[in-house]
C-alpha cells in the first residue's frame, strides 16, 4: 500500500502529568506505523508522535517534563483526554 501525502491533524491533548509521572498515550495516533523519524529530544528514530505530531519517544517526553516543569505547563507533551466512563455507578 502506498501512502499519499495525507497528514493526520493534531488531536486534543489532555492534562500535563506532574514531573516524574507517566504520560497516558493510548490513542493509536501516537504511533506512526509507516515511518520512524528522529526524536525531537534525543535524535534517535521513533514511530511515536506527540499530540501535535512531533516525533518523540514517550520516555523522552516524560524526562523533558521532569526537567522543564514550568515550560511543561504550556502543554507541549500531554496525556490523552480520558473518555468519560460508560459504566453507571451502582448503589448498595
Amino acid at each position: 500500500m502506498i501512502r499519499t501525502g495525507d497528514k493526520k491533524k493534531p488531536f486534543e491533548p489532555g492534562l500535563v502529568p506532574a514531573p516524574g509521572a507517566f504520560l497516558e498515550w493510548r490513542d493509536s495516533q501516537h504511533f506512526d506505523r509507516w515511518q520512524d523519524r528522529p526524536c525531537v529530544l534525543c535524535d534517535q528514530p521513533t514511530p511515536m508522535r506527540s499530540h501535535a505530531g512531533e516525533p518523540v519517544h514517550k520516555a523522552c517526553a516524560e524526562d523533558w517534563i521532569a526537567a522543564n516543569p514550568v515550560e511543561a505547563r504550556l502543554g507541549r507533551f500531554a496525556s490523552d483526554t480520558q473518555p468519560k466512563s460508560t459504566k453507571r455507578a451502582t448503589h448498595a
